[in-house]
């Protein structure tokens, strides 16, 4: 492995490579729904070639044999000559695993574990036409009739074989006329039996003669004058209209005749990688034609290597220099410095800003108010950096969809919506082992087997949708699907087999909170076991992780119509706006996500459940918590109060009422991680410094509970 290469080119096909095995998970799950879209395929094939190319220029062995197989059989499909099926496409998926494998290897410098020869074997043969035709003869046919060969040919790109059999098979027919009917251009491919790749100048020459006549792209007499001629002048040359130089429309009619239209090799090289390029192995035969036309002529002249085909290869590669320049590669810490620094940013403005209040001072009010915008704009600007699509997150899904519905013998359609919505990175990677979970938990345990659906007057196919949108500073995702849906009577039975509730209690639950059983450790409706599911894991991990999230939980259902399941979390962990509350003498902060309502209340007026004091609002049931007599020393004795504010806060699908002494407000702050001596302290998910120069502790909800309640 060449890791001892420019670092910049390793890092230039790890981007670009990783980008591109991201859309070739989706477009091969794709491609089983649409074996027949010629886009599709084209797409996939440039896809492994772009990968191949990157992976040889860094002398990968491995991942070029892997992904020169893969190349090789999306080239019979997209000649269709055999068509997608999905033993096929089980092939492929595998090896495209083990590519991703090898990928992951580079990234971490390690040495690259080759795919399984009996896979790559198996790939091979699916590489071979269904009904193969001799495949010299079919060159013949194009080099015979390019007109007729257009037509069956599919409108992909140029492969290298494909060019060099073309000329050889040109060479071939050359030989067999008379020395004179060619006149005195030399033959075609003669350089490149003596083992050059690229074909010359007058190579091309001899082939624009046999295919359109000789001297119809002849240029004047060669002389001996070698003035340099200046680029200018070339590309004035190109604009000119002149006889002298092919123009970019004879050029593309010129590939058209050879491959079809719509066959150039171009569109391919344009978008290869630096990396793919540079490696002569992947050379087109424009590239070499590029490099010629730098060659110096005069503004008089118009040689070779202008008439080469220069002039139109050179636009496409002009116009893809720009992108490149306007991205910038930024390692992740320092954009959590930033982050950090704009934090320390916001606890002074939070400190400005109650100062400024106490003063009269109306200049003092003024570069405050111009403070809190700038360091807000700032703060949106640094959060917009650290965000990353939920794509992202979503792109696996298509996979796990397809494999796990092949293993359930299930037929089932994956929709996904609002994949360009923005999150913050560390959300992005923290929501990924839930959603996962929740996908898998409805095609297992939503989606019903085709024929039951059929009997139910469903059709055969189940349909699962994902979703994300924004919701003011919260995304929300939505997991749906139209299966069976959930049975309140079954989950109670369940709730009461577990050990979760007795039977009186378990009667008084309503259907909603049924739902929420689900997410109960060691709960599962599932009678047997399977590697899917069955142990009543998965759900609890989900509840868990959402709730580590600052996140919400939200469950619907309806027999025999489908089930949907909301999640609701902020769109960052690094700057959190609070509920900032007193108890006693003491300042805390309740993350705003977590808070539902507020409310003043006469404390006579409540009531005892199973033992709980608990308040009705609305005829809803709360349960009623003193947070002060957990986390203020000595607070236990103080004698209860007659009337108190009450936060009603919520944490996955709970809900519960905490009395507080004094409500202070709204105020954002920033997460700063609690002392060594401090560090795992149950209920506590981090301190801040407040407006006023205090430090308070950010209050974790979860874990409050489930430490103390």
């Amino acid at each position: 492995m060449a890791f001892d290469a420019d670092e910049e080119i390793l890092q230039d096909f790890l981007v670009e490579a990783g980008e591109i095995l991201e859309k070739l998970s989706e477009q091969l799950v794709d491609l089983e729904q649409h074996p027949d879209d010629s886009d599709l395929l084209n797409a996939i094939f440039r896809g492994f070639h772009t990968v191949k190319g990157g992976a040889g220029f860094l002398q990968l062995d491995a991942l070029v044999s892997c992904c020169h197989s893969a190349e090789n059989v999306f080239d019979i499909l997209r000649n269709h000559k055999r068509k997608v099926d999905p033993e096929l496409m089980d092939v492929v998926l595998e090896v495209l695993d083990h590519v991703n494998a090898m990928f992951e290897q580079v990234r971490r410098h390690e040495e690259l574990t080759p795919a399984p020869d009996e896979l790559i074997v198996a790939l091979d043969a699916l590489a071979k036409p269904a009904a193969a035709a001799p495949a010299a003869s079919l060159v013949v046919e194009q080099a015979e009739s390019p007109d007729e060969s257009g037509s069956n040919v599919d409108g992909g790109d140029i492969t290298d074989d494909e060019f060099e059999q073309l000329l050889d098979a040109l060479q071939d027919e050359k030989a067999a006329t008379p020395a004179g009917a060619v006149g005195d251009s030399p033959a075609v491919g003669s350089e490149s039996s003596a083992g050059d790749e690229e074909i010359s100048d007058d190579e091309f020459e001899a082939l624009l003669d046999q295919l359109h006549g000789k001297g119809r792209f002849a240029g004047p007499p060669e002389t001996g004058d070698t003035e340099y001629q200046k680029p200018e002048a070339v590309e004035d040359a190109g604009k000119s209209g002149t006889d002298d130089l092919i123009s970019d429309d004879e050029f593309e009619k010129l590939l058209d005749d050879l491959h079809g239209k719509g066959g150039s090799p171009t569109a391919d090289t344009a978008k290869a990688s630096p990396a793919a390029a540079a490696g002569k192995a992947e050379a087109k035969p424009e590239d070499s034609m590029a490099e010629k036309s730098a060659e110096p002529d005069s503004r008089e002249k118009a040689p070779a290597e202008t008439r080469s085909g220069a002039a139109p290869a050179m636009p496409s590669r002009d116009a893809s220099a720009p992108v490149a320049e306007t991205s910038v590669r930024v390692d992740t810490k320092r954009l959590d410095d930033i982050m950090n620094m704009v934090g320390e940013l916001v606890l002074v403005r939070n400190r400005l800003q109650r100062l400024g209040a106490q003063s009269e001072d109306e200049h003092m009010h003024k570069a405050v108010s111009n403070l809190d915008v700038v360091t807000t704009d700032l703060q949106s600007a640094v959060m917009a950096t650290r965000m990353q699509p939920i794509k992202k997150v979503f792109g696996r899904f298509p996979r796990v969809v397809r494999d796990l519905a092949r293993s359930l013998r299930k037929e089932i359609n994956l929709e996904m919506h609002g994949e360009d919505t923005d999150l913050d990175k560390n959300l992005v990677e923290a929501l990924s082992d839930p959603l996962v979970h929740l996908v898998r938990n409805s095609v297992d345990h939503g989606i019903e087997a085709p024929d039951v659906r059929e009997k139910a007057g469903k059709p055969r196919q189940g349909q699962v949708t994902l979703s994300a949108e924004q919701e003011g500073d919260h995304i929300l995702l939505f997991i749906e699907d139209d299966g069976a849906g959930m049975d309140p009577e079954v989950l109670r039975r369940k709730a009461v087999e577990k050990g979760i509730y007795e039977q009186d209690a378990a009667d008084r639950l309503t259907d909603a909170e049924c739902y929420n059983l689900i997410f109960a450790a060691g709960f599962s409706t599932k009678e047997q076991i399977s590697d899917v599911s069955g142990r009543g894991v998965g759900m609890d991990v989900v509840k868990t992780k959402i709730g580590q999230l600052n996140g919400q939980l939200h469950v619907e259902s309806e027999l025999g119509k489908g089930s949907r399941i909301v999640i609701k979390v902020p769109l960052t962990l690094a700057i959190m706006p609070t509920l900032m509350i007193m108890l006693g003498d003491q300042s805390f902060a309740l993350p705003l996500v977590n808070v539902v309502e507020i409310f003043h209340l006469d404390l006579s007026k409540k009531n005892v459940v199973d033992g709980r004091e608990c308040i009705v609002v609305r005829d809803k049931v709360f349960p009623l918590f003193h947070i002060k007599r957990w986390l203020v020393k000595g607070a236990a004795g103080e004698p209860e109060p007659e009337n108190a504010h009450v936060v009603i806060v919520a944490m996955g699908t709970r809900r519960v009422g905490f009395v507080v002494d004094q409500l202070i407000g709204q105020e954002e702050v920033v997460i700063k991680p609690l002392g060594r001596a401090l560090q795992g302290t149950p209920g506590m998910a981090g301190a801040t410094i407040t407006g006023d120069g205090r430090i308070a502790l950010i209050i974790d909800v979860p874990s409050l509970l489930q430490n103390y309640g």
